[in-house]
């Protein structure tokens, strides 16, 4: 059930709203099944992880700048 809530449409212009909905839950209703899960092996991530750039030390900020 569809309602106007604001303004006041012309017979026309509902028809082509109703049309815009119809056509939208047509093609919702014919999507493909989800992909299946990838394993955690497969993982971009778990690759990054593994190759971290070292974390400065407590006093890193005295050798942030080295004069020429």
């Amino acid at each position: 059930m569809i309602k106007v809530v604001r303004g006041n449409p012309t017979p026309e212009e509902l028809a082509a709203a109703l049309a815009v909905v119809q056509a939208r839950a047509a093609a919702g209703a014919a999507v493909a099944p989800p992909a299946p899960a990838r394993s955690e092996w497969s993982s971009p991530a778990r690759l990054a992880a593994a190759h971290r750039a070292p974390h400065p030390g407590p006093r890193a900020w005295r050798t942030t700048y080295w004069p020429a």
